[in-house]
């Protein structure tokens, strides 16, 4: 069910992406944010599905990973050693403050390209729909944030996974709508949620501490669609 789930997501976003595109390039008002310019694109599909989207991330959902849906109680087992070695904790927790560094000096970067008027709203909202699917992507065959930094195993257990959907809407901070900061507010209201809860109850986060997190338990099988990935680069 996991994978039917990623797998309708990544075909929704990419297809948003797409018609967005579409619309950009034969008339770029038709995506703008602009006073008076038109917004029924933005209005009438882009925002109230990712509205429903965040909304549902705030409740305990069965046919979502594991590893978003760790932070609930429901999906905490625990071993044995209630405690992780708290260098552990301290690497994962490094890890992720690398993570977000990048990602906003990359950002930032973005912003500067829209303030000097070297790319326009339009592009903006482009780029967060490519976030949006390069989100599903991550999780599903490759993930650089795993790679390069956070060296987890697997998503199941990743530190950062409910931080999707901040990073994919962080290019909307720079536009001026009640569509693109509400979209960001709830954004950040996920965010701080995870966090919050990883604050209070770590033991839900890592594999030492919650059995749902083993590969014994896990009913994922994320990584099959990553093995199968590179074994096919490799031939």
């Amino acid at each position: 069910m996991v994978s039917v789930t990623h797998n309708i997501k990544l075909t929704y976003r990419i297809a948003l992406f797409l018609a967005a595109l579409a619309l950009y390039i034969y008339n770029p008002a038709s995506i703008s944010f602009s006073a008076g310019e038109k917004r029924h694109f933005i209005l009438v599909v882009i925002w109230p599905i990712y509205v429903a989207d965040m909304v549902l991330s705030f409740f305990p959902i069965n046919f979502e990973s594991i590893g978003c849906q760790k932070q609930f109680a429901e999906n905490f087992s625990p071993k044995a050693q209630l405690k992780e070695p708290k260098s552990q904790k301290q690497k994962r927790d490094k890890s992720a403050a690398m993570v977000a560094i990048a990602w906003i000096i990359f950002n930032a970067a973005i912003g500067a390209l829209y303030f000097f008027k070297l790319i326009d709203e339009g592009i903006l909202l482009l780029i967060s729909l490519v976030f949006s699917f390069c989100d599903m992507i991550c999780i599903m065959f490759f993930c650089p944030f795993q790679l390069w930094f956070m060296k987890n195993k697997c998503c199941v257990t990743c530190r950062i996974y409910n931080w999707g959907y901040a990073m994919m809407f962080t290019p909307l901070i720079f536009i001026k709508s009640l569509y693109t900061w509400s979209l960001v507010a709830l954004s950040l209201g996920v965010l701080l949620k995870w966090e919050i809860t990883y604050r209070r109850h770590p033991q839900r986060f890592s594999e030492t501490t919650n059995d749902s997190l083993s590969c014994a338990n896990c009913e994922d099988k994320l990584c099959r669609h990553k093995k199968s990935l590179w074994q096919l680069l490799k031939r």
